[in-house]
């Protein structure tokens, strides 16, 4: 399964993945149904989840139901359980949106706004380059940005363009892979094969490896960052109920 899993991410470029996803999602779901792993996003229950990886794939780590890995997991826990976005009027700013949230953000009737955007995903309302929004300043209450900026060659800017259209007061989770035993992020713009990058960065369209320097480098661009270990408020029953991944550390930026 996770040979099979590893060949169609590799093979089949992101856009087409995404609408083929919605007609095997279905299929998926029903025959892995069980007791074992909840999905909290739509509280359906599962006896495993799918594996899940570019290069060296991840066992049990991707819901059938929603198709959420352990960051979109956890990110909505958090989402609903220590912030105001389900309740109070926002204007939100979301980068390549992922499956799990898409169609569940744009029913919230408490938003006032919410506007996709990506350069190549087809759920994205703008196409834009993060690097160059066309978005006037201080216009979002909320932007989620997550597992993008790795992609992004120049990353400086593209935290600029994020700082300058999000409103003073505002806030924005900047989700990223992280090896949490860097110090400092590694890059290296000679690597330019993809079998090469992959074996290196992890996937063939990352740029770099983030470190620990990550939370210095948004509060260099003028963010406010808390950096928020919330497995660590959660059982060990519950991270192995929801397949999270231990010590994932959720970037809240404010401006």
């Amino acid at each position: 399964m996770k040979r099979i899993f590893k060949f169609i991410l590799n093979a089949i470029p992101r856009p087409l993945l995404i609408k083929f996803s919605y007609l095997v999602r279905p299929v998926l779901a029903f025959f892995l149904q069980g007791s074992n792993h909840t999905d909290p996003i739509d509280g359906k229950k599962f006896k495993s989840f799918l594996p899940y990886g570019y290069e060296n794939p991840r066992e049990n780590v991707l819901s059938p139901s929603t198709l959420s890995l352990e960051r979109h997991r956890l990110l909505w826990l958090f989402l609903k359980n220590e912030t105001d976005f389900f309740r109070n009027a926002h204007r939100v700013l979301h980068f390549a949106p992922e499956q799990a949230f898409y169609k569940r953000f744009r029913k919230l009737k408490n938003l006032k706004d919410y506007i996709t955007t990506d350069l190549n995903s087809p759920l994205a309302d703008v196409k834009a380059d993060i690097c160059a929004l066309p978005f006037e300043d201080n216009s979002f209450d909320v932007i989620l940005c997550n597992h993008v900026l790795e992609h992004i060659p120049n990353d400086t800017q593209a935290m600029s363009e994020l700082n300058r259209v999000l409103k003073p007061g505002g806030w924005g989770i900047f989700q990223i892979p992280q090896d949490l035993n860097r110090t400092i992020t590694f890059e290296d713009d000679s690597i330019t094969d993809k079998k090469e990058r992959a074996l290196i960065f992890g996937q063939y369209d990352h740029v770099r490896i983030y470190g620990r320097d990550y939370f210095d480098k948004l509060r260099s661009i003028g963010f406010v960052v808390e950096e928020i270990d919330y497995t660590a408020q959660l059982s060990a029953s519950k991270i192995e109920e929801y397949r999270l991944a231990k010590g994932e550390i959720i970037p809240l930026v404010r401006k």
